[in-house]
């Protein structure tokens, strides 16, 4: 999964997407099999972008990166959005307040018959490090998607439409984040695929020693084979050849391909 920020502050790659489209086509090109089209930054602190703004940004790029026959997801929390993006061709839902930020948000996914993928965070982008103390983080986030995931299928969903994303920064702390990385295997007991979406953040920062996101790309990719090595479904990345290329040499190595 190829992130596409259409917005100005991302913590990594704010305003560098001029040419979104070419942007979305060119990871297509370089083997990402989904697209994450996301208009809203949810970076620790990010202000609040109102759902007119956030779809005159993401539509038109959902539209045309579909037209081109790439499958396309969109990174929202908003059900308006969420429906104008489905229309425009966008074939999965990554929400990543596990749809509890919109009331509506379950039902358009319900009724659309999409893919959506519940991420764990607590509190919102602007409240949820107040909110990273655990007990036991592992066993808490399984706890708490559970929960989404439940509340999911109450609403309709099909259990064979959804997977989960443990919100690695989101809501955690770098060590929380760590030892969630490292027992990820833990996650696999709800039965449904794991999406991890590390890429260059904090944690690999403070691991590698490297201050500026934008230079955490192999960190990025070891974190990304640790993963797949614990069972992780989906790689939600910003270098898409650069991690296509060493997952490809992971499996070989492991005999998968």
């Amino acid at each position: 999964m190829g992130i596409l920020n259409v917005t100005p502050d991302s913590f990594s790659d704010g305003g560098v997407h001029g040419d979104s489209v070419a942007v979305g086509l060119a990871m297509g090109r370089d083997g990402a099999d989904i697209i994450d089209v996301g208009g809203e930054s949810t970076r620790p602190g990010a202000a609040v972008v109102d759902v007119a703004t956030e779809m005159s940004r993401v539509v038109p790029v959902v539209r045309a990166l579909a037209a081109a026959g790439l499958v396309v997801s969109i990174d929202t929390r908003n059900a308006v959005t969420m429906r104008a993006a489905l229309a425009a061709g966008a074939c999965i839902v990554n929400d990543v307040s596990g749809l509890s930020h919109d009331p509506e948000s379950a039902s358009v996914v319900a009724e659309c018959g999409c893919l959506v993928v519940l991420m764990h965070m607590r509190g919102d982008p602007a409240t949820m490090a107040q909110f990273a103390e655990y007990q036991d983080v592992v066993g808490d986030v399984l706890s708490e998607l559970s929960v989404r995931v439940a509340a999911a299928e109450a609403m309709g969903i099909s259990r064979s439409r959804i997977a989960v994303d443990p919100g690695f920064g989101f809501a955690k702390r770098g060590a929380d984040s760590q030892r969630l990385l490292q027992h990820l295997e833990r996650l696999h007991v709800l039965g449904l695929p794991v999406l991890v979406g590390v890429s260059r953040k904090g944690f690999i920062g403070t691991l590698s020693g490297q201050p500026v996101a934008a230079e955490r790309f192999p960190g990025s990719i070891a974190a990304a084979l640790w993963a797949v090595a614990k069972g992780a479904s989906i790689l939600r990345v910003h270098d898409v050849a650069q991690t296509v290329q060493a997952v490809r040499v992971w499996r070989g190595l492991a005999g998968l391909e």
